[in-house]
């Protein structure tokens, strides 16, 4: 006779001659549904079985409405903290806006217009660029813009680096030199042009009478075409004193261990500078090669003192030209336009910069997106 308890869980069958066998367990008593609400079984228990839309085989009935999401509040903290950051950052949005961005804009809508500040802008599409690209003179301050750009940062880059190897040396007073040498940065740009005016006169300059110290004629630096250009170079080393001060925190920050390491390899002085400190220091290199060349194609302040772009259109740059074109000859749609072309220009030798810096450049971000 089988028995079965409440739940009916439990069962026996007796068998012929008195054995008795245990049966399979028997599914569990299922409590009746609710009212109105779909029916408890396998296929209706588990995330995505209650709510709208689980009607079909099995799931008969009308569907349960889920519990509404809270709406996540933000914490007191978190709102003072975004009034913060709001009210600090407005005032920079809005000068942005007005003093940047907005002239930004304005100038490109100029550089399609002919306008002289003295009378009504007047729209000529496309004829300021083809104008410039027929202008000697453009072209002239092109390459010198070029020219002046890449050796600035090439010279810079070679001296700064060895003065930071120098200053980041363990000595007494090594406090003293590195105020000595940015010092030149605080100094104003029209001081900088006045001095190294004198230290570059043919006559009584003093590089001149250094050179003459050991046999060597000095030549007319400012007043030749050869000389003019590097001397200009030259100049643009005296305020690179805060380059020298971000190579000074990257050389403090490559790992000792990496030195230490090289060192009981047998590596010396050279070897430890090729292949530790150098790979280490590549993206402080590439940080300070951007930043130097895209200033350095903007530079026309201390070379509109010095040689006003002389002798000869030797030293004329792009930023003189637009200077010349927009505030000596009126000419503002013109200068726009040079302006515009200046802008793409420092645009696409940045970013030809960053893909040759993927070949050379130690840093994961730029290894990652190789």
């Amino acid at each position: 006779m089988p028995g079965q308890d409440d739940a009916g869980t439990v069962g026996a069958v007796t068998g012929p001659g008195g054995a008795t066998t245990a049966t399979a367990r028997l599914p569990d008593r299922q409590a009746p549904p609710p009212a109105g609400g779909p029916p408890a079984g396998p296929g209706n228990i588990g995330p995505g079985n209650i709510g709208p839309g689980n009607t079909g085989p099995g799931n008969t009935g009308p569907a349960v409405q889920g519990p509404r999401r809270a709406r996540r509040r933000s914490s007191p903290g978190a709102r003072r903290d975004a009034r913060w950051f709001y009210g600090l950052t407005t005032p920079w949005m809005i000068g942005f806006v007005l003093f940047g961005g907005g002239p930004i804009v304005a100038s490109a809508v100029i550089s399609l217009t002919n306008w002289s500040l003295l009378s009504n802008p007047r729209w000529v599409g496309l004829r300021n660029y083809r104008q410039l690209f027929h202008d000697s003179s453009f072209w002239t301050a092109l390459w010198n813009t070029l020219y002046f750009g890449g050796g600035s940062v090439a010279v810079s880059m070679v001296c700064t680096f060895s003065l930071a190897l120098l200053l980041n040396l363990n000595v007494r007073g090594i406090w003293f030199f590195r105020l000595v040498f940015y010092l030149p940065t605080v100094t104003t740009g029209i001081a900088t042009a006045l001095l190294w005016e004198d230290l570059l006169h043919p006559d009584y300059g003093l590089i001149n009478r250094l050179l003459a110290l050991v046999g060597i004629q000095g030549p007319g630096w400012l007043s030749s075409n050869n000389w003019a250009m590097p001397a200009l170079i030259m100049m643009s080393v005296w305020g690179a004193g805060n380059t020298v001060v971000i190579y000074l925190a990257g050389l403090q920050g490559v790992p000792r261990t990496l030195h230490e390491a090289a060192s009981i390899d047998g590596a010396g002085w050279w070897g430890r500078l090729w292949h530790v400190t150098l790979p280490m220091m590549s993206p402080v290199i590439f940080f300070n090669v951007i930043t130097g060349f895209i200033a350095s194609m903007q530079a026309y302040v201390l070379i509109l003192i010095m040689t006003n772009g002389g002798p000869g259109n030797a030293t004329l740059v792009l930023g003189l030209y637009i200077y010349r074109e927009a505030f000596q000859y009126f000419n503002l749609g013109y200068a726009s336009a040079a302006a515009w072309v200046l802008l793409v220009l420092i645009v696409a030798i940045t970013a030809v910069q960053f893909l040759i810096g993927r070949r050379w450049v130690y840093a994961e971000s730029m290894r990652k997106g190789a």
